[in-house]
């Protein structure tokens, strides 16, 4: 795949949350990806565009940063683009993904007053773009920190997620956090990986997964190796048998809101 990024110099910034929008696109480029499996182009754009009164229907009059995800993949029909961004609407087949990665870019663009749009061909491509308002100004890193921040993290943590790519996100934020991040795609290797010797100083896990559940994994837990603590993380839409008494993030969930989640695991 031959990836090409356009990005003109002097964009002004967008009212958007750096790890949110890094895992938004992310997920667009693995979607595209998806749909090229004999090879093809993904391009990645980004571009400064101005929405004049009445000219688009849900998205007000203003500037806007846009984040173009284009690929040369199979395309969508008219029937899949209609669904496209429902929650957990998948065409990858069993275990090949959630359904979340447009839905939760949707979201994203949504409730920071922007949009998202999708245009799709079959045998063409698909192009998605992210559309977010510009910032007056450029932030400095005092207005971009929200609340005191936690002190600098140490240990082990141990990261449960069955999403390779939500994985990958999050251990990045755990290490930026100061904690040395062991990986397991299940409850189950999870549990191999303690009984093995590993010792986490915390464990953030997953809810739905397959097999064990991230609960089920803290119920475990909590019976073998009671001084664990463990952060559940789950969307929104999925609160049934999470017990009450759990730690919890939901997501999309942007660092400072991990930071704070897996700080108040560890009181001083």
């Amino acid at each position: 795949i031959a990836v090409t990024v356009i990005s003109p110099p002097n964009l002004p910034a967008a009212r958007v949350d750096p790890s949110q929008l890094e895992l938004a696109v992310l997920n667009l480029a693995i979607n595209a990806r998806d749909a090229m499996p004999g090879g093809g182009a993904l391009t990645m754009e980004v571009r400064r565009e101005t929405v004049q009164p009445g000219l688009w229907e849900g998205l007000k009059a203003g500037d806007y940063i846009c984040v173009s995800v284009a690929d040369t993949g199979v395309g969508m029909d008219a029937a899949t683009l209609k669904r496209a961004i429902e929650p957990f609407f998948s065409t990858k087949g069993v275990g090949k993904g959630t359904g979340l990665g447009l839905s939760m870019a949707h979201g994203l663009a949504a409730q920071l007053g922007g949009s998202l749009t999708i245009s799709s061909k079959i045998g063409v491509g698909t192009r998605v773009e992210l559309w977010l308002p510009a910032a007056e100004q450029m932030p400095d890193d005092a207005e971009i920190v929200t609340g005191p921040a936690p002190r600098r993290a140490s240990g082990t943590a141990l990261l449960i997620d069955d999403e390779d790519l939500v994985r990958a996100s999050t251990a990045d934020m755990l290490a930026e956090l100061g904690y040395r991040v062991a990986e397991a795609v299940s409850a189950e290797e999870a549990l191999k990986l303690i009984d093995g010797g590993l010792e986490p100083d915390i464990v953030v896990t997953d809810h739905l997964m397959p097999g064990m559940t991230g609960t089920e994994l803290a119920a475990l837990l909590l019976e073998r190796h009671s001084g664990i603590p463990v952060l559940i993380v789950s969307g929104y839409a999925e609160d049934e048998g999470i017990a009450p008494d759990l730690p919890r993030l939901t997501k999309p969930f942007r660092q400072a809101e991990l930071a704070h989640a897996v700080a108040a695991l560890r009181p001083s």
